[in-house]
Protein backbone atom coordinates (compact mmCIF):
# COMPACT_ATOMS: atom_id res chain seq x y z
CA UNK A 1 0.00 0.00 0.00
CA UNK A 2 2.82 2.40 0.85
CA UNK A 3 4.43 1.71 -2.51
CA UNK A 4 1.13 2.49 -4.28
CA UNK A 5 0.74 5.72 -2.32
CA UNK A 6 4.34 6.69 -3.09
CA UNK A 7 3.87 6.09 -6.82
CA UNK A 8 0.58 7.99 -6.79
CA UNK A 9 2.25 10.92 -5.05
CA UNK A 10 5.14 10.79 -7.52
CA UNK A 11 2.89 10.85 -10.57
CA UNK A 12 0.81 13.69 -9.14
CA UNK A 13 4.00 15.68 -8.53
CA UNK A 14 5.32 15.04 -12.03
CA UNK A 15 1.95 15.90 -13.52
CA UNK A 16 1.83 19.19 -11.60
CA UNK A 17 5.35 20.06 -12.71
CA UNK A 18 4.48 19.30 -16.33
CA UNK A 19 1.56 21.72 -16.41
CA UNK A 20 2.66 24.98 -18.03
CA UNK A 21 1.91 28.30 -16.43
CA UNK A 22 -0.99 30.28 -17.84
CA UNK A 23 0.38 33.69 -16.86
CA UNK A 24 3.86 35.10 -16.53
CA UNK A 25 5.52 37.97 -14.65
CA UNK A 26 9.05 39.02 -15.59
CA UNK A 27 10.79 41.46 -13.22
CA UNK A 28 14.15 43.16 -13.64
CA UNK A 29 16.10 45.10 -11.00
CA UNK A 30 18.65 47.18 -12.85
CA UNK A 31 22.27 46.60 -11.88
CA UNK A 32 21.73 44.63 -8.66
CA UNK A 33 24.75 42.45 -7.87
CA UNK A 34 24.58 38.75 -7.07
CA UNK A 35 26.78 39.50 -4.05
CA UNK A 36 23.97 41.36 -2.24
CA UNK A 37 21.30 38.90 -3.37
CA UNK A 38 23.14 35.93 -1.86
CA UNK A 39 25.25 37.48 0.90
CA UNK A 40 23.32 40.57 1.96
CA UNK A 41 24.99 43.88 2.76
CA UNK A 42 28.68 44.39 2.05
CA UNK A 43 30.27 45.68 5.26
CA UNK A 44 33.00 47.60 3.41
CA UNK A 45 30.29 49.75 1.80
CA UNK A 46 27.63 49.70 4.50
CA UNK A 47 29.97 51.00 7.24
CA UNK A 48 31.72 53.59 5.08
CA UNK A 49 30.18 57.09 5.40
CA UNK A 50 31.25 57.80 1.82
CA UNK A 51 28.64 55.26 0.64
CA UNK A 52 26.25 55.18 3.61
CA UNK A 53 25.79 58.63 5.06
CA UNK A 54 24.13 57.35 8.23
CA UNK A 55 26.15 54.27 9.06
CA UNK A 56 24.34 53.69 12.38
CA UNK A 57 20.99 53.53 10.59
CA UNK A 58 22.48 51.39 7.83
CA UNK A 59 23.85 48.91 10.37
CA UNK A 60 20.55 48.70 12.22
CA UNK A 61 18.57 48.14 9.04
CA UNK A 62 20.76 45.75 7.08
CA UNK A 63 23.50 44.20 9.18
CA UNK A 64 23.36 40.75 10.79
CA UNK A 65 25.87 38.14 11.85
CA UNK A 66 25.57 35.80 8.85
CA UNK A 67 25.06 36.16 5.09
CA UNK A 68 21.85 34.13 5.34
CA UNK A 69 20.42 36.61 7.85
CA UNK A 70 21.66 39.66 5.96
CA UNK A 71 20.18 38.64 2.61
CA UNK A 72 16.77 38.11 4.17
CA UNK A 73 16.90 41.61 5.61
CA UNK A 74 17.25 43.03 2.11
CA UNK A 75 14.96 40.65 0.20
CA UNK A 76 12.58 38.76 2.51
CA UNK A 77 10.10 37.87 -0.26
CA UNK A 78 12.86 36.54 -2.50
CA UNK A 79 14.23 34.29 0.22
CA UNK A 80 11.19 33.38 2.30
CA UNK A 81 8.86 32.76 -0.66
CA UNK A 82 10.72 32.26 -3.94
CA UNK A 83 13.67 30.68 -2.16
CA UNK A 84 11.40 28.10 -0.52
CA UNK A 85 8.91 27.56 -3.34
CA UNK A 86 11.09 28.04 -6.41
CA UNK A 87 14.72 28.28 -7.53
CA UNK A 88 17.60 30.77 -7.29
CA UNK A 89 20.65 30.83 -9.56
CA UNK A 90 23.92 32.72 -9.52
CA UNK A 91 25.60 32.10 -6.15
CA UNK A 92 29.15 31.71 -7.38
CA UNK A 93 30.32 30.78 -3.88
CA UNK A 94 28.35 27.54 -4.37
CA UNK A 95 29.78 27.03 -7.83
CA UNK A 96 26.57 28.17 -9.53
CA UNK A 97 27.25 30.73 -12.25
CA UNK A 98 25.13 32.87 -14.54
CA UNK A 99 26.56 35.40 -16.99
CA UNK A 100 25.53 37.81 -19.68
CA UNK A 101 26.75 36.70 -23.10
CA UNK A 102 26.79 40.17 -24.70
CA UNK A 103 30.23 41.82 -24.69
CA UNK A 104 29.12 45.16 -23.24
CA UNK A 105 27.92 44.53 -19.67
CA UNK A 106 25.48 47.41 -19.44
CA UNK A 107 21.76 48.01 -19.66
CA UNK A 108 20.27 48.07 -23.17
CA UNK A 109 22.41 45.17 -24.45
CA UNK A 110 21.33 43.25 -21.35
CA UNK A 111 17.63 43.96 -21.79
CA UNK A 112 17.81 43.00 -25.44
CA UNK A 113 19.50 39.74 -24.47
CA UNK A 114 16.90 38.97 -21.81
CA UNK A 115 14.00 39.69 -24.15
CA UNK A 116 15.25 38.43 -27.51
CA UNK A 117 17.51 35.60 -26.37
CA UNK A 118 20.21 37.03 -28.60
CA UNK A 119 23.34 39.05 -27.83
CA UNK A 120 23.16 41.40 -30.79
CA UNK A 121 26.25 43.55 -31.25
CA UNK A 122 24.18 46.13 -33.13
CA UNK A 123 22.86 47.11 -29.71
CA UNK A 124 25.98 48.58 -28.13
CA UNK A 125 24.76 51.75 -26.46
CA UNK A 126 21.96 52.91 -24.21
CA UNK A 127 20.53 55.10 -26.94
CA UNK A 128 16.76 54.87 -27.28
CA UNK A 129 16.73 53.04 -30.62
CA UNK A 130 13.92 50.62 -31.45
CA UNK A 131 15.04 47.02 -31.04
CA UNK A 132 15.47 45.35 -34.45
CA UNK A 133 15.01 41.93 -32.84
CA UNK A 134 11.69 40.20 -32.21
CA UNK A 135 11.44 39.70 -28.47
CA UNK A 136 9.78 36.85 -26.64
CA UNK A 137 7.07 39.31 -25.57
CA UNK A 138 6.31 40.13 -29.19
CA UNK A 139 6.36 36.42 -30.06
CA UNK A 140 3.90 35.63 -27.27
CA UNK A 141 1.70 38.58 -28.21
CA UNK A 142 1.32 36.92 -31.62
CA UNK A 143 -0.11 33.74 -30.07
CA UNK A 144 -3.95 33.60 -30.15
CA UNK A 145 -4.43 33.17 -26.39
CA UNK A 146 -2.06 36.04 -25.55
CA UNK A 147 -2.84 38.61 -28.23
CA UNK A 148 -3.44 41.97 -26.57
CA UNK A 149 -2.73 40.49 -23.13
CA UNK A 150 0.92 41.49 -22.79
CA UNK A 151 1.89 44.66 -20.90
CA UNK A 152 5.11 46.43 -19.98
CA UNK A 153 5.72 48.88 -17.14
CA UNK A 154 9.20 50.33 -16.79
CA UNK A 155 10.91 53.13 -14.93
CA UNK A 156 13.50 53.73 -17.68
CA UNK A 157 12.18 55.05 -20.97
CA UNK A 158 14.58 52.99 -23.11
CA UNK A 159 12.63 49.86 -22.20
CA UNK A 160 9.83 50.90 -24.55
CA UNK A 161 12.42 50.82 -27.33
CA UNK A 162 13.78 47.47 -26.10
CA UNK A 163 10.32 45.91 -26.53
CA UNK A 164 9.79 47.95 -29.72
CA UNK A 165 6.39 49.24 -28.68
CA UNK A 166 5.68 50.66 -32.14
CA UNK A 167 6.28 47.44 -34.05
CA UNK A 168 5.06 44.93 -31.48
CA UNK A 169 1.89 46.81 -30.49
CA UNK A 170 2.57 45.96 -26.84
CA UNK A 171 1.58 48.82 -24.51
CA UNK A 172 4.71 49.99 -22.70
CA UNK A 173 4.21 52.54 -19.93
CA UNK A 174 7.60 54.02 -19.17
CA UNK A 175 9.31 56.98 -17.55
CA UNK A 176 7.07 60.03 -17.29
CA UNK A 177 4.79 59.63 -20.27
CA UNK A 178 1.23 60.93 -19.76
CA UNK A 179 -1.51 58.47 -18.93
CA UNK A 180 -5.24 58.50 -19.59
CA UNK A 181 -7.02 58.34 -16.24
CA UNK A 182 -10.21 56.31 -15.94
CA UNK A 183 -10.66 56.04 -12.18
CA UNK A 184 -9.74 58.31 -9.29
CA UNK A 185 -6.77 56.03 -8.54
CA UNK A 186 -5.60 56.44 -12.14
CA UNK A 187 -5.93 60.19 -11.83
CA UNK A 188 -3.84 60.26 -8.64
CA UNK A 189 -1.12 58.14 -10.25
CA UNK A 190 -1.13 60.42 -13.29
CA UNK A 191 -0.77 63.51 -11.08
CA UNK A 192 2.04 61.93 -9.07
CA UNK A 193 3.87 60.95 -12.26
CA UNK A 194 3.61 64.51 -13.52
CA UNK A 195 4.41 66.32 -10.27
CA UNK A 196 6.75 64.02 -8.33
CA UNK A 197 10.40 65.21 -8.50
CA UNK A 198 12.37 63.43 -11.23
CA UNK A 199 15.52 62.75 -9.27
CA UNK A 200 17.30 60.97 -12.12
CA UNK A 201 16.00 63.00 -15.05
CA UNK A 202 13.02 62.93 -17.37
CA UNK A 203 13.93 59.48 -18.70
CA UNK A 204 13.36 57.79 -15.35
CA UNK A 205 10.09 57.42 -13.42
CA UNK A 206 10.31 56.73 -9.70
CA UNK A 207 10.13 52.98 -9.13
CA UNK A 208 7.22 53.23 -6.71
CA UNK A 209 5.17 54.96 -9.42
CA UNK A 210 6.08 52.24 -11.91
CA UNK A 211 4.93 49.60 -9.44
CA UNK A 212 1.63 51.19 -8.47
CA UNK A 213 0.82 51.99 -12.10
CA UNK A 214 1.42 48.34 -12.97
CA UNK A 215 -0.63 47.12 -10.02
CA UNK A 216 -3.55 49.30 -11.04
CA UNK A 217 -3.31 47.95 -14.60
CA UNK A 218 -3.31 44.36 -13.34
CA UNK A 219 -6.46 45.04 -11.33
CA UNK A 220 -8.23 46.61 -14.30
CA UNK A 221 -6.95 44.71 -17.35
CA UNK A 222 -5.61 41.42 -15.94
CA UNK A 223 -2.84 40.90 -18.51
CA UNK A 224 -1.55 37.39 -18.92
CA UNK A 225 2.06 38.52 -19.35
CA UNK A 226 3.57 41.42 -17.40
CA UNK A 227 7.10 42.77 -17.75
CA UNK A 228 7.95 44.99 -14.78
CA UNK A 229 11.30 46.78 -15.05
CA UNK A 230 12.75 48.85 -12.18
CA UNK A 231 15.63 51.29 -12.57
CA UNK A 232 16.53 53.31 -9.47
CA UNK A 233 18.77 50.59 -8.02
CA UNK A 234 21.26 51.35 -10.82
CA UNK A 235 20.98 55.13 -10.53
CA UNK A 236 21.59 55.03 -6.79
CA UNK A 237 24.63 52.83 -7.32
CA UNK A 238 26.06 55.23 -9.90
CA UNK A 239 25.61 57.98 -7.31
CA UNK A 240 27.54 55.92 -4.75
CA UNK A 241 24.58 55.77 -2.34
CA UNK A 242 24.94 52.21 -1.05
CA UNK A 243 22.51 52.45 1.86
CA UNK A 244 19.86 54.01 -0.39
CA UNK A 245 20.55 51.36 -3.02
CA UNK A 246 19.83 48.60 -0.48
CA UNK A 247 16.67 50.36 0.66
CA UNK A 248 15.47 50.50 -2.94
CA UNK A 249 16.18 46.78 -3.42
CA UNK A 250 14.23 46.13 -0.23
CA UNK A 251 11.35 48.33 -1.43
CA UNK A 252 11.13 46.47 -4.73
CA UNK A 253 11.13 43.16 -2.88
CA UNK A 254 8.19 44.54 -0.85
CA UNK A 255 6.38 45.49 -4.08
CA UNK A 256 6.81 41.95 -5.39
CA UNK A 257 5.46 40.48 -2.16
CA UNK A 258 2.45 42.80 -2.44
CA UNK A 259 1.86 41.91 -6.10
CA UNK A 260 2.15 38.17 -5.40
CA UNK A 261 -0.25 38.41 -2.48
CA UNK A 262 -2.75 40.35 -4.59
CA UNK A 263 -2.76 37.98 -7.52
CA UNK A 264 -3.30 34.99 -5.24
CA UNK A 265 -6.76 36.48 -4.55
CA UNK A 266 -7.56 36.66 -8.28
CA UNK A 267 -8.86 33.44 -9.90
CA UNK A 268 -7.13 34.17 -13.20
CA UNK A 269 -3.71 34.22 -11.53
CA UNK A 270 -3.80 32.11 -8.36
CA UNK A 271 -1.82 28.91 -8.84
CA UNK A 272 -1.44 29.63 -12.57
CA UNK A 273 1.30 32.26 -12.63
CA UNK A 274 5.08 31.96 -12.91
CA UNK A 275 7.42 34.76 -11.88
CA UNK A 276 11.05 35.31 -12.90
CA UNK A 277 13.23 37.97 -11.29
CA UNK A 278 16.65 38.92 -12.65
CA UNK A 279 18.99 41.78 -13.56
CA UNK A 280 20.46 43.22 -16.75
CA UNK A 281 24.08 43.29 -15.56
CA UNK A 282 26.28 43.07 -12.49
CA UNK A 283 28.66 45.57 -10.91
CA UNK A 284 32.28 45.78 -9.83
CA UNK A 285 33.54 44.70 -6.43
CA UNK A 286 37.34 45.22 -6.17
CA UNK A 287 38.39 47.80 -5.10
CA UNK A 288 35.14 48.65 -3.37
CA UNK A 289 34.68 51.94 -5.26
CA UNK A 290 34.13 49.84 -8.41
CA UNK A 291 30.73 48.87 -6.97
CA UNK A 292 29.47 52.09 -8.52
CA UNK A 293 30.45 50.97 -12.01
CA UNK A 294 29.88 48.30 -14.63
CA UNK A 295 30.77 47.70 -18.26
CA UNK A 296 33.75 46.04 -19.89
CA UNK A 297 36.22 48.18 -17.95
CA UNK A 298 34.78 46.90 -14.67
CA UNK A 299 35.85 43.35 -13.89
CA UNK A 300 33.15 40.73 -13.31
CA UNK A 301 30.19 43.00 -14.06
CA UNK A 302 29.04 40.31 -16.52
CA UNK A 303 27.92 38.21 -13.54
CA UNK A 304 24.16 38.04 -12.93
CA UNK A 305 21.51 36.05 -11.03
CA UNK A 306 18.00 34.67 -11.47
CA UNK A 307 15.03 33.68 -9.31
CA UNK A 308 12.02 31.69 -10.56
CA UNK A 309 8.81 30.34 -9.04
CA UNK A 310 5.45 29.03 -10.18
CA UNK A 311 3.93 26.27 -12.31
CA UNK A 312 6.63 24.30 -14.10
CA UNK A 313 9.37 25.41 -11.70
CA UNK A 314 10.61 22.71 -9.33
CA UNK A 315 10.89 23.60 -5.65
CA UNK A 316 14.63 23.11 -5.32
CA UNK A 317 15.69 26.43 -3.79
CA UNK A 318 19.19 27.84 -4.01
CA UNK A 319 21.20 26.06 -6.70
CA UNK A 320 24.78 24.85 -6.41
CA UNK A 321 27.27 23.82 -9.08
CA UNK A 322 25.80 22.89 -12.45
CA UNK A 323 26.56 24.28 -15.92
CA UNK A 324 27.16 27.96 -16.53
CA UNK A 325 23.89 29.64 -17.50
CA UNK A 326 23.55 32.67 -19.74
CA UNK A 327 21.23 35.63 -20.01
CA UNK A 328 20.35 34.66 -23.59
CA UNK A 329 18.55 31.57 -22.23
CA UNK A 330 15.88 33.59 -20.45
CA UNK A 331 13.65 34.37 -23.44
CA UNK A 332 13.23 30.72 -24.42
CA UNK A 333 12.76 29.79 -20.76
CA UNK A 334 9.92 32.31 -20.42
CA UNK A 335 8.23 30.89 -23.52
CA UNK A 336 8.75 27.29 -22.37
CA UNK A 337 7.08 28.01 -19.03
CA UNK A 338 3.95 28.94 -21.00
CA UNK A 339 4.24 25.86 -23.20
CA UNK A 340 5.84 27.50 -26.29
CA UNK A 341 9.10 27.12 -28.16
CA UNK A 342 10.41 30.60 -28.91
CA UNK A 343 11.43 30.84 -32.56
CA UNK A 344 12.78 33.90 -34.33
CA UNK A 345 14.81 34.98 -37.34
CA UNK A 346 17.84 35.39 -35.07
CA UNK A 347 19.64 32.82 -32.90
CA UNK A 348 17.97 32.14 -29.54
CA UNK A 349 19.61 30.68 -26.43
CA UNK A 350 18.19 27.34 -25.34
CA UNK A 351 15.76 27.16 -22.40
CA UNK A 352 17.13 26.51 -18.92
CA UNK A 353 16.09 22.88 -18.57
CA UNK A 354 16.33 22.82 -14.78
CA UNK A 355 13.55 25.45 -14.72
CA UNK A 356 11.41 24.53 -17.68
CA UNK A 357 12.00 20.84 -18.46
CA UNK A 358 8.51 19.94 -17.24
CA UNK A 359 6.88 22.07 -19.94
CA UNK A 360 8.13 20.44 -23.12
Amino acid sequence: MRRILFLLSFFISVSALAQPAQNLILVTLDGVRWQEVFNGADSTLLFDPVYSRDTASARKQFWAATPAERRVRIMPFLWNTIGKQGQLYGNRQLGNRMNVSNPHWFSYPGYNEILSGYADDRIKSNDKIDNPNVTVLEFLNQQPDYKGKVAVFSSWDVIEAAVNEKRSGIPASSANEPSHPVTSADSLLSDLTTLYPREFGDGVRADFLTYFSARQYVKQKQPRILFLSFDETDDLAYAGRYHDHLRMVQSIDTYLADLWKMIQTMPQYAGKTAILVTTDHGRGHTPKARWKDHGTKTADSYQIWLAAMGPGVATSGEQSNGPVLFQNQLAATLARLLGFDFKSDHPVGKPIDSISSGNR
